[in-house]
C-alpha cells in the first residue's frame, strides 16, 4: 500500500513564485493546496502557462490571510506538513499608496499563519518569503543574513515584521520557521507592474512595431537579479534542512536598470546608445537614431534603496543551492516569451 501523499499549502499561488513552486512540488509528488485572494480579477494564467492549473493534485482555495479563524480552518482541512507563505501585497510602489493594506496582508497575514500552526499542529514546517527590500538603506555591501535591516518602503517594513515574527515563533514555540531573504528574482511569469517585465515586454512590442517608447524611472538603480524558477528550489530546500534558519538567496552580482534595458533590446537585435543624463537621459537606437527609451521622473520611488547585492554563501554551504542562470540568459528568456505572447495576442 502506498504511503499517503504529503500535503503542502502555498499562499499567494497566483504569483510568479507561487506558480513555479507549485510546479516543483507537484513534480515531487506533493498534494498542493494553493490559496488566492478574493478579487474582481482572480487570474490563474501563470499556472495555466506552466500546464499545472488543472493538475489532479492541485486544490485552489479562496482564502483571507487576515482572518485567523480562516487560517485555522485551512490547516485543519489540508493537514499540511509544510506551508510556504508567499502571499503579499508585493509591489513596492503600491505599498506607498496602500500602507495599511500592505501591513495587514504582508505583515499580519504571516502571523495569522504562525498562530494557526501553533494552535493546530506545531510540527508543520513554515517558510516565510522575506526580501532584500528589508535591507533598504544598506549598512554593508554585500548583504548577508546578519546584515542590519533598514527598510525604505511600507512593503519592506511589513516584510521585516513578518520576518522577525517567524524568528520569534521559532525561538518561543519551537516551530520550524525558515525565512528566505530573497533578492530580486525575475522570470517570464513576472507581472508587468515590475520593471524587468515592463522592459522585456516593451522591447518585444517595440521590435514588433506595436509600441514606440519605453519610459522608466531611475536607470542607475542597481539590483541583484536572479531566475525565480531556481529560487523556489531554494525555498523547498530550506524546509528540508535539519534546522530552521534564515538564508539569503541571491546571485552575488549587481547590475543597473540601464544594463537590463540594453540586454533586453539586444535580445531583439537593437543596439542602444545612451545620451543625456538624469531626467534627460535617452536610449537611442544606434541604427536609426530614434529614441526608444526615455527617463520619466513620474516613475521615481519616493525613497530608493541603495546597492542591493546578496552573498548566498550560507545557502550554498548548508543547502547546496546556488543561482546558475546569468542575467543575460534570463533577460532573453523573458523577451522570447513576450515576443511570443505579443505575436499571439495573449500577453498578460
Amino acid at each position: 500500500m502506498n504511503a499517503p501523499r504529503e500535503s503542502v499549502i502555498i499562499t499567494g499561488i497566483t504569483g510568479q513564485d507561487g506558480a513555479y513552486l507549485t510546479q516543483l512540488l507537484l513534480e515531487k509528488g506533493y498534494t498542493v493546496y494553493g490559496t488566492y485572494r478574493r478579487t474582481s480579477s482572480v487570474n490563474f494564467w501563470r499556472l495555466e502557462e506552466l500546464g499545472v492549473a488543472s493538475h489532479p493534485n492541485l486544490h485552489l482555495v479562496e482564502h483571507d490571510l487576515t482572518d485567523l479563524s480562516a487560517s485555522i480552518r485551512l490547516l485543519q482541512k489540508a493537514e499540511p506538513t509544510q506551508i510556504y507563505n508567499l502571499a503579499a501585497q508585493s509591489f513596492v510602489g503600491v505599498s506607498f499608496d496602500q500602507p495599511i493594506t500592505t501591513a495587514e496582508i504582508t505583515g499580519l497575514g504571516a502571523v495569522n499563519l504562525l498562530e494557526a500552526i501553533r494552535i493546530v499542529n506545531p510540527k508543520i514546517r513554515f517558510y516565510q518569503a522575506s526580501t532584500s527590500e528589508m535591507f533598504g538603506k544598506v549598512q554593508e555591501v554585500p548583504q548577508v543574513e546578519s546584515t542590519s535591516f533598514y527598510p525604505r518602503s511600507p512593503y519592506g517594513v511589513a516584510k521585516l515584521y513578518a520576518h522577525w515574527m517567524t524568528i520569534n515563533y521559532r525561538e518561543s514555540y519551537g516551530i520550524f520557521g525558515a525565512s528566505g531573504i530573497l533578492f530580486n528574482h525575475e522570470s517570464p511569469l513576472r507581472g508587468k507592474e515590475f520593471v524587468t517585465r515592463k522592459i522585456t515586454d516593451s522591447a518585444a512590442r517595440i521590435s514588433l512595431g506595436m509600441s514606440q517608447l519605453l519610459e522608466l524611472g531611475n536607470l542607475d538603480a542597481r539590483r541583484d537579479w536572479g531566475f525565480a524558477k531556481e529560487y523556489v528550489e531554494g525555498m523547498w530546500r530550506m524546509l528540508q534542512a535539519d534546522e530552521p534558519d534564515s538564508f539569503v538567496l541571491a546571485t552575488h552580482r549587481s547590475e543597473t536598470v540601464r544594463d537590463f534595458v540594453a540586454m533586453a533590446f539586444k535580445a531583439v537585435d537593437i543596439d542602444l546608445e545612451w545620451k543625456g543624463s538624469a531626467e534627460n537621459e535617452q536610449g537611442i537606437d544606434a541604427a536609426t537614431g530614434k529614441a526608444l527609451v526615455q527617463v520619466n521622473p513620474r516613475f521615481y520611488r519616493p525613497s530608493e534603496v541603495e546597492l542591493l547585492i546578496g552573498n548566498p554563501e550560507k545557502a550554498r554551504k548548508v543547502l547546496g543551492w546556488e543561482a546558475n542562470t546569468s542575467l543575460e540568459q534570463l533577460c532573453r528568456l523573458m523577451v522570447d516569451a513576450d515576443l511570443k505572447r505579443n505575436q499571439q495576442g495573449t500577453s498578460f
